[in-house]
């Protein structure tokens, strides 16, 4: 009655499954004892594009024991995902993948977090081999007990590709080869194996028929496929984020692999100092990537020469030096994080056409960079040079205009193309720093230099003859060397500080009314004033500029007789130079002009410049015509020069 009871339910269970899957809708429940999976996923290494549906159920027959009868439909599904495989319930997934025969619609199967032992890993994988599954991925495996010999049957296999990522090995010590033989004599076109600590992998022990291979963030080093001559069909390479540091050791890895084009090798921890040794690198290998390394200028001496693109992002590089790399079929190179100063040339890369140097410590690129000169760049279609640190100078002007002469071929302008320095401009894009003509063209900035030179000199000469000034250049050195005469002069002949009242300064042509008039009025009236005259007062065997200038020193004031004989005077002018001097070197009101006659302007010499300075400023005292008007002129006269001099053997 019971098996009669199972029998009935299961054949209800079958039509009802049925009629959802004609209707094309999954929803199942029968009370506790039904259990229902449904995934339209699939592997990262994709499908067709058709998402189907898959019934997966199972009952429980014996629930203390945790066993479980599978119910599945077949043929209405390509992708599969499960997850939580554990040992309790592998042995059922593996009867589960058996129902999925060559020829059955079920492509690609994905797991996740699996924890099996090695025997039960190996019997699923094997399984797998031998069912419709093409793609298979696997993440989050933690093998549990130890690693053993397993004779795997590779023989009659669908599958082309396997994503293994995070496995985790628990077992610290069995033998390379149980592990590492299984995964390297598979007969499938792609195998990744990501982030799971790998150390190793083996040469396949015949030839394989890997043409894609990913072993991204692992622990390989330099001792991976050495010597191996068995990846003869391996197109592209993958090892970023491992633990290589030879390059040179590298290029030995490829050598032998015939049809590799693709090489990833970036963020590791690669070097190349040069040397004797030279770099064997695959002849068919046409795109490298080595960015994310520690790698300097040396590294264009270790390139394989048919690579096409070539990215060297993020290394030490300065400087790509001439004459060290013929790489003639280059048309993509990436320098950007580096330490370039300039950009660099391509006398090497004659097919080049994509640059990019971004973010390197470029402040004024080269101007000639899309020129015909042999170190230029002419083929280039696009440059990428934003990022750097700018020097906004007359330097920089030329490479601005590439943008305008070259119709756009400077990717990311203008918002990438800043200056950096001078501080001033920091944050200024390029498009708007502009610079005058005359500030960064040299020839024309020193001709008109020289122009304005020479005008200059020409006006300053003009001005000094026109002011006299080679005139007062010298009386200035004789009033110097006097002073410097005096100084050193014994004691006993510098005499008194003060002897005279006043030094008269008139021409000769006025020295009537001087000894007529003016020494009479003062001499011989009241107060007793002591006047200097050239003609009794002069030493006799001193020159006539050494008297003046000692006169003038040795009175108290200086009175100049001013008429237009006065300007014709050289002696005059002499005289008022000297005692003007004085004035400003003493700041001292020394200066009494008595204006004789009226002076028309246009009778004073332009070296008398000081003279009408003197009388647009200081108050002059003017002889009256009128005889009622002199005894005020001679009193202010004598007021002016009021001051008590100590009497003197000289001056008695």
């Amino acid at each position: 009655m019971t098996q009669n009871m199972s029998f009935l339910r299961k054949f209800f269970l079958y039509t009802y499954l049925l009629a959802l899957t004609f209707w094309s809708r999954v929803s199942l429940s029968v009370e506790d004892e039904l259990f229902t999976s449904v995934s339209n996923s699939f592997p990262e290494d994709g499908s067709n594009g058709k998402i189907k549906s898959l019934l997966l159920l199972y009952t429980k027959s014996n629930q203390s024991k945790g066993d479980f009868d599978w119910v599945v439909i077949q043929n209405t599904t390509e992708s599969l995902s499960l997850s939580e495989i554990t040992d309790k319930n592998v042995k059922n997934l593996v009867a589960l993948l058996s129902n999925f025969r060559q020829g059955s619609r079920l492509q690609n199967l994905a797991l996740t977090n699996v924890s099996v032992d090695w025997n039960a890993l190996m019997e699923l994988f094997q399984t797998v081999w031998h069912s419709s599954i093409e793609y298979f991925t696997i993440n989050n495996v933690t093998q549990r007990n130890d690693i053993a010999s397993y004779d795997f049957d590779y023989s009659g296999t669908s599958m082309k590709a396997l994503i293994m990522k995070k496995i985790q090995i628990t077992d610290l010590y069995f033998s390379q080869d149980d592990l590492y033989r299984i995964f390297a004599d598979m007969n499938i076109a792609e195998m990744t194996i990501a982030d799971s600590e790998m150390i190793h992998m083996l040469c396949p022990s015949s030839k394989s028929p890997f043409r894609y291979l990913n072993f991204l963030k692992n622990d390989l080093t330099d001792l991976l496929f050495q010597n191996c001559d068995k990846l003869i069909q391996l197109e592209t390479l993958i090892l970023q984020k491992n633990k290589f540091e030879s390059l040179l050791k590298a290029s030995f890895m490829t050598s032998r692999m015939k049809s590799l084009q693709y090489l990833d090798m970036s963020s590791n921890l690669l070097r190349y100092d040069g040397g004797d040794a030279q770099c064997r690198w695959a002849e068919s290998l046409s795109e490298l990537d080595l960015s994310s390394n520690q790698l300097a200028d040396a590294v264009f001496g270790c390139l394989p020469v048919n690579v096409r693109k070539l990215v060297l992002q993020n290394n030490q590089i300065s400087n790509v030096p001439r004459g060290v790399a013929e790489l003639k079929s280059l048309e993509e190179l990436n320098l950007a994080s580096n330490r370039l100063a300039d950009l660099p040339g391509c006398g090497g890369f004659t097919s080049l056409q994509f640059l990019n140097v971004e973010m390197n410590s470029i402040l004024t690129p080269s101007a000639d960079f899309f020129q015909s000169c042999p170190r230029s760049c002419p083929r280039v279609r696009e440059l990428q040079a934003g990022h750097n640190p700018f020097k906004c100078s007359c330097e920089l002007q030329a490479f601005i205009g590439l943008e305008r002469r070259a119709g756009g071929k400077l990717f990311g302008w203008p918002a990438a193309y800043v200056c950096e320095y001078p501080e001033g401009l920091r944050g200024t894009q390029l498009q708007d720093f502009h610079l005058s003509p005359l500030a960064c063209n040299t020839a024309l900035l020193l001709a008109t230099a020289l122009l304005l030179t020479l005008l200059l000199v020409a006006a300053v000469a003009f001005l000094c003859i026109r002011l006299d000034v080679p005139w007062y250049v010298r009386m200035t050195w004789q009033w110097t060397q006097t002073k410097r005469r005096a100084w050193h002069s014994p004691p006993g002949e510098q005499g008194p500080a003060l002897q005279f009242h006043a030094f008269i300064s008139y021409s000769e042509r006025d020295a009537p009314w001087v000894k007529n008039e003016l020494i009479p009025s003062l001499e011989r009236g009241e107060g007793c004033v002591r006047l200097c005259q050239h003609e009794r007062n002069f030493v006799p065997g001193k020159s006539i500029v050494e008297n003046i200038i000692n006169c003038i020193e040795k009175s108290y004031k200086s009175i100049f007789v001013l008429s237009p004989n006065f300007v014709q005077s050289e002696w005059c002018h002499y005289e008022l130079y000297f005692a003007h001097h004085k004035l400003f070197s003493e700041n001292s009101n020394s200066l009494i002009l008595i204006l004789l006659e009226p002076i028309p302007p246009y009778l004073i010499p332009a070296r008398y410049h000081k003279l009408k300075a003197l009388m647009a400023k200081r108050t002059y005292l003017e002889w009256p015509k009128e005889r009622s008007k002199r005894p005020l002129f001679w009193a202010n006269l004598r007021a002016a020069i009021s001051i008590n001099l100590p009497i003197s053997n000289e001056a008695n």
